[in-house]
């Protein structure tokens, strides 16, 4: 190895040590700032990330215009990528297409001939097959680009220039919208219509000091490019165009069409933007199987260039409302739209927005854009009148001029000075033709002088008066409006609003669970399952060694069932979720938050039109409507305040007008129902008083029909009004020894 290969010193002095912590986050943070600004955020003013930009220049350059032939998709991505964009053909083909697409764009940027993908999903033909050109839409975003309306800067390889902005004749940003991810921040901005952007934005520049209340006059909310229904309040529309951040829930527009004799059908026309509609079928053809929806029968796509897809209703009974709701709740037929307007501000500081102020930057670039164009047809004005003042110099003294050019060797400079003209009045008249010196000419330069100082005039007085810079901006922004008008096709707005019905939210629940009859099991050990069907005889259940049955009763699929613990807390499971009868089921500790020193103490069908008693061991007691005992959690409901060693003990229906209470000490009281308090939670009230045990029974009884129970032969047992005298008296009284035949249980029921 030669000596000169050796680095100095044996290398070791070349050995730089950095903190990591600190290389790392300058690295990230450069590589964060480039995401931010030159790939995921849109430019507020002209709505544009720098891909599409780019696209649209790349056109541009290649002369692909509104009115020029379609070109093929790949000769334009070779030369985004050639000179202006070094990424990937595909991602840079992919946001072409989507530019092209007028499910994904509201006002399509660029008009593709071919196959450009559908709201399906399916993918675009590769770029070899499609073709495109610009559409009106980019030829106003491109208005002025050649006349100095923005600044440039150099492409990555510096060989050409491009746009840092472009001037945006047409309110991009908001009109199409956009979405991207970048590092730490992301953007969501929903599409809206041109033409009230338009009114909104010339009702800024007569009234600047317009607050957002006012503009959202003008727009009502996005006009997505697949229609829809937009159900939120006017509030909360307010409020994210306040703040720039929110979300508007888009719902699929809906109709009903009669089949005759009663039955009818649902037609969909419209669903919720950037839904693939093959997967949303899918997904409803999905929860059919799984019989999640048991008020539709069948689900059909008879699209063609429309979307229309029909729902069969299971019966012609069934509320197509009610139907319509759950699939709302279970599908993407109703869809979040999210809100969150992080653009660049300026093109250079990523912020939220909110609408005044989005619109009021778009302004701003617009008068700019204005004034650059102004100050760049001044100086092309200035620049022909100085010729044409040389020419006319050059006429009005045409055979001096002529003597000079011929003999003089330096024509140039002897004109110069001759005639006190400038260098670039000289070099035109030399480079005048001799066809230029016929009379008629004289006449057509001083017209052409006339006409370009009176243009001059007014252009240096349109850029001394904000007023009329103000009006020009106006009169730009109507002629924006005037061409994409609700009247045309284009401009009609696709989404409309409207408040969601108000549907019964418990019918919709029962709409979205197949109703089939169950038979709930609870062990003593608190295992749980639902067999399928009413089983009378449940001697047969098997249970885990040292289990028994604890409770079981009938249910529907449908219904709610509520589990009382000893601690006085209420679990609500649906009973559709309770694992099926095979095995011995699951316990309840797991489906929901139960303490382990408590044990079910029963369980029944939720009846929301019912109230109970409930009572604790100790004789304390009180009535509460099922309606409060409803837990929406796994940690349940606390309804009855007991402390150890006391513990929750019965839980009894409320009928009649009377109760009966037996206590351990086989002593009966019977008081009016009215001395109970009804509470959703509590200890409740002493219902009989004890020296020392607790309660045995209760039961509820209208006085009038006597009170009744079983004994353990089955027979049956009435005392009447009269007959109970000895044991009426009031609440927490001790009560008289049992009548004669009252079971030795202590129960009413033998």
């Amino acid at each position: 190895m030669g000596q000169n290969t050796l680095p100095p010193d044996g290398g070791d002095d070349n050995i730089v040590p950095v903190d990591l912590k600190a290389a790392l986050e300058e690295r990230y943070l450069a590589y964060a700032l480039s995401t931010i600004t030159q790939r995921a955020l849109p430019d507020v003013r002209d709505g544009l990330k720098p891909v599409h930009r780019r696209i649209i220049h790349a056109m541009s350059e290649m002369g692909i215009r509104a009115n020029s032939s379609f070109k093929k998709c790949a000769r334009i991505v070779g030369d985004v990528i050639g000179k202006f964009h070094p990424h990937g053909d595909q991602s840079v083909y992919d946001a072409l297409v989507r530019l092209a697409q007028d499910f994904s764009q509201r006002y399509p940027i660029v008009d593709g001939q071919g196959n450009f993908g559908n709201i399906d999903g399916d993918n675009a033909a590769a770029y070899r097959y499609t073709e495109a050109r610009m559409t009106d839409v980019a030829t106003l975003l491109l208005e002025g680009i050649d006349q100095d309306a923005v600044d440039f800067r150099p492409t990555y390889n510096e060989e050409d220039e491009e746009p840092i902005v472009l001037p945006g004749a047409f309110p991009n940003l908001l009109a199409n919208g956009s979405s991207g991810i970048a590092v730490g921040m992301a953007t969501s901005i929903p599409s809206h219509n041109v033409h009230e952007l338009c009114d909104a934005a010339l009702h800024l520049i007569r009234n600047p000091e317009a607050d957002v209340e006012k503009l959202v006059e003008f727009v009502q909310g996005p006009d997505l490019p697949t229609g829809g229904i937009i159900i939120d309040s006017r509030e909360s529309i307010i409020e994210a165009y306040k703040t720039g951040r929110g979300g508007f829930r888009v719902r699929s527009k809906w109709q009903t069409e009669d089949l005759g004799r009663g039955g009818y059908q649902i037609v969909i026309t419209e669903i919720p933007y950037q839904v693939q509609k093959s997967r949303l079928i899918e997904k409803i053809a999905e929860l059919l199987i799984a019989r999640k929806l048991p008020l539709l029968e069948d689900i059909r796509d008879e699209s063609a260039e429309d979307v229309r897809i029909v729902l069969v209703p299971k019966s012609r009974t069934v509320d197509p409302t009610i139907l319509m709701e759950s699939l709302f709740k279970l599908s993407e037929l109703e869809n979040r739209i999210p809100l969150n307007m992080n653009v660049l501000s300026m093109g250079r500081v990523p912020k939220v927005m909110g609408l005044k102020d989005v619109l009021v930057e778009w302004l701003a670039h617009r008068r700019d854009v204005l004034q650059r164009r102004s100050r760049h047809r001044l100086a092309a004005i200035e620049r022909r009148l100085e010729i044409l003042g040389g020419y006319l110099v050059a006429f009005l003294n045409l055979d001096e001029v002529i003597r000079i050019i011929r003999e003089e060797d330096e024509p140039k400079v002897s004109l110069m000075e001759t005639f006190s003209l400038t260098d670039v009045q000289a070099e035109a008249i030399l480079n005048m033709r001799l066809r230029s010196l016929r009379k008629l000419e004289e006449f057509e330069i001083r017209t052409e002088f006339d006409t370009l100082s009176k243009e001059k005039a007014e252009i240096e007085s349109l850029l001394a008066s904000d007023e009329k810079q103000w009006q020009t901006v106006a009169w730009e922004i109507g002629e924006v409006r005037k061409k994409f008008a609700k009247a045309t096709e284009l401009g009609r707005r696709r989404t409309q609003f409207a408040s969601a019905p108000d549907a019964d939210v418990e019918a919709i629940q029962q709409a979205m669970i197949e109703k089939e009859p169950v038979t709930v099991v609870i062990s003593e050990k608190g295992w749980i399952r639902a067999l399928k069907g009413h089983i009378a005889d449940t001697s047969g259940l098997q249970f885990k060694e040292g289990d028994a049955l604890k409770v079981a009763f009938p249910a529907q699929t449908t219904d709610k069932v509520l589990i009382v613990t000893t601690g006085g807390k209420v679990y609500t499971l649906g009973a559709d979720k309770l694992p099926g009868g095979r095995g011995h089921g699951e316990p309840l500790r797991i489906m929901v938050d139960m303490e382990n020193d408590q044990d079910v103490l029963t369980a029944f069908v939720h009846d929301a039109h019912r109230k109970v008693i409930v009572a604790s061991q100790a004789g304390n007691g009180f009535v509460v409507a099922e309606t409060e005992m409803v837990a929406n959690t796994r940690k349940g409901k606390q309804v009855m305040n007991v402390g150890m060693p006391d513990e929750a003990k019965l839980v009894v229906p409320v009928r009649g007008d009377h109760v009966a209470v037996v206590g351990e000490n086989r002593k009966m009281l019977v008081f009016p129902l009215a001395q109970l308090p009804e509470m959703s939670r509590g200890k409740g009230v002493r219902l009989q008083r004890y020296k020392d045990g607790g309660i045995s029974d209760i039961r509820c009884f209208a006085i009038a029909d006597g009170l009744t129970w079983d004994d353990s032969a089955g027979r049956n047992f009435v005392r009447t009004r009269e007959e109970l005298a000895e044991w009426l008296a009031d609440r927490a009284t001790a009560g008289r020894t049992v009548p004669k035949g009252f079971p030795r249980s202590g129960k009413f029921s033998g």
